[in-house]
């Protein structure tokens, strides 16, 4: 009867065993899986993003005459805030931006009406101190040109799905997806999708993250407003609600059913 008790463990075991090992849950889960050892890529060159209608930029004209080049940057304008706690009011400052309009335009002080959506923030740079030089109003100026409204939405099976604001202006659907705290273990890694708003057309992109092949979509490099949704893989899809006090999936019942199948067979095997 012992040796017959041992047995059946040791079967448990082994099928648990063959089941952890299984090749396929790698593959499920794994990026970059046709990546040798010791691989090296050509990293194509990006120009950043490109300015687009509706986008709010930040331009600062400095120069080694700043009473100059005062007359071409925005005021700084100041907030108070009310602090219950201290009795008193709080303040804070914040540089005010273009609002870049539907037609692409921004209002640029003594320069005028200018067009910028279609361009990088150092071509915009470059076209503004090349007409402050050209003009002879101020040769020596330094340009700075920052996004103000960068930022992506990451949804779906991700561990905190939410809107990110992004510093700078390069952002690798890698990087969201880390500030997202990388995928569930139920989000496809061959499906993630991303969508994008330009020109006045909706885009959808499809990136398969198991083969680095995605590297050299046009989406691996973020915009301003795309959104990332990651889909759920079979599991997650098959698991339905019940009801709003319990939760059961075709899974559970599947996990159930295996179970109790084993229990009957073990109980079978001690009884011969």
């Amino acid at each position: 009867m012992r040796g017959k008790i041992v047995g059946a463990f040791c079967a448990m075991a082994a099928v648990l065993l063959a089941v952890s090992c299984n090749p396929n849950t790698y593959k499920n889960v794994n990026y970059f899986q046709d990546v040798a050892q010791d691989s090296s890529w050509t990293v194509p060159v990006t120009g950043g993003i490109i300015i687009q209608p509706k986008d709010q930029i930040s331009i600062i004209v400095s120069s080694g005459r700043p009473e100059l080049a005062a007359q071409f940057n925005l005021p700084v304008v100041s907030y108070q805030a009310g602090s219950e706690s201290a009795g008193i009011n709080s303040g804070y400052q914040r540089l005010v931006g273009y609002v870049v309009d539907n037609e692409g335009y921004i209002d640029f002080p003594v320069l005028g009406r200018m067009h910028v959506a279609g361009l990088s923030r150092w071509e915009l740079s470059a076209q503004i101190k090349d007409q402050l030089r050209n003009s002879g109003m101020l040769t020596d100026a330094v340009v700075t040109v920052e996004f103000m409204n960068f930022k992506v939405s990451v949804l779906g099976e991700v561990n905190i799905a939410g809107s990110f604001a992004v510093n700078g202006d390069k952002l690798t659907v890698l990087e969201a997806l880390a500030m997202a705290h990388d995928m569930t273990i139920y989000g496809r890694r061959d499906n993630v999708m991303v969508f994008r708003e330009q020109d006045g057309k909706r885009q959808m992109f499809v990136l398969d993250l198991t083969d680095t092949a995605f590297m050299d979509s046009p989406a691996f490099y973020l915009q301003q407003n795309d959104m990332v949704y990651v889909t759920p893989n079979k599991v997650r899809a098959g698991q339905s609600t019940i009801n709003q006090n319990n939760v059961k999936s075709v899974g559970f019942w599947v996990t159930i059913g295996n179970v109790a199948l084993t229990a009957a067979n073990f109980i079978a095997t001690l009884s011969r």
